[in-house]
């Protein structure tokens, strides 16, 4: 043990996985990493794994077939313990889907709907109903959706249910009102532009996260609109950002950190009872009213 701390030795990882069996890393696959709402997310991870004696293997796969194979080789070489999604199996290609199936190791998802694996669910469309009923309550009518996501399925908790809202209200479903775009920044900005730059403009946007409705908001003050006295928009998962602001960003808390947490726990569950039948955890989202929503302005959209 002298020579050990004199020489300052440490243990080869892959030997040691090799003899025990078991690495002590688990593989964490991403889909976005420009949205800090994934960033949350993998410090709850992070933090929960290193006080269980794991570290973390990260992964980019963004949803594209181009990098279906780099996402595959990279996994292949990358011996783990388990995978952590964060996001649904069925939104990935399915090479990637039937990998994980075959790969005989646990897999934990963090998603907004049931999900094949075990599973960290967000009820956005609670949260969808909750901003729905507070922009209603300030009297806005025309409320329009910025639907910025890689592939659609990704949002449909939060599209139909704004559907459904506005359909129990009484409202027409207005097609027009959705704009449908990609999930990059300057996506959401043209997407906002163009509905706002209407003699018909909605009073209110319900913008599919706090990234693209940072970006809705640079439209709608580069159209003269103030926010929120000629403008309200909301959004979804209340990154840091949204509290900074100007105005500060009403939103739905996805409580990111503590879904990460929440997933690892799942997994070292299963390391430890590889018989339990499907786990699942329900993320209690939050509707955070701050600055950024206000009563309509326009008397013909009452």
């Amino acid at each position: 043990m002298d020579v050990i701390a004199e020489l300052g030795y440490e243990p080869d990882a892959r030997a040691q996985s090799l003899r025990l069996g078991s690495t002590n890393i688990v593989g964490v696959i991403i889909p976005v990493i420009q949205n800090p709402f994934f960033w949350q997310m993998l410090s709850g991870i992070s933090d929960e794994l290193q006080e269980a004696g794991y570290s973390l293997h990260l992964t980019h796969h963004p949803l594209n077939l181009q990098q279906e194979a780099n996402t595959l080789r990279e996994l292949t070489r990358q011996p783990v313990d388990g995978f952590i999604l964060l996001a649904a199996a069925k939104y990935l290609l399915p090479r990637l889907t039937d990998y994980l199936r075959k790969a005989a190791r646990p897999v934990v998802e963090i998603t907004a709907a049931k999900a094949e694996f075990d599973h960290v669910v967000h009820a956005y469309n609670g949260g969808t109903r909750a901003l729905m009923a507070h922009l209603l309550g300030l009297g806005h009518r025309r409320i329009g959706f910025v639907y910025g996501t890689s592939r659609e399925v990704q949002g449909f908790d939060r599209l139909l249910t704004y559907r459904e809202v506005l359909e129990e209200a009484g409202l027409p479903h207005d097609e027009t009102l959705e704009m449908h775009c990609g999930e990059a920044l300057e996506d959401g900005y043209q997407a906002a532009y163009t509905l706002l730059d209407r003699p018909d403009r909605p009073t209110a946007l319900l913008v599919i996260n706090d990234m693209l409705a940072i970006a809705a908001m640079r439209a709608a003050d580069d159209l003269g609109l103030s926010i929120p006295g000629s403008l309200s928009i909301a959004s979804f998962d209340d990154i840091p950002f949204a509290r900074y602001t100007s105005p500060r960003l009403t939103t739905v808390s996805g409580k990111a950190e503590e879904s990460g947490r929440d997933a690892v726990r799942l997994l070292l569950r299963r390391f430890a009872e590889p018989g339990l039948p499907q786990q699942v955890v329900t993320t209690n989202v939050e509707l955070i009213i701050r600055e950024s929503t206000g009563p309509v302005d326009m008397p013909e959209a009452r």
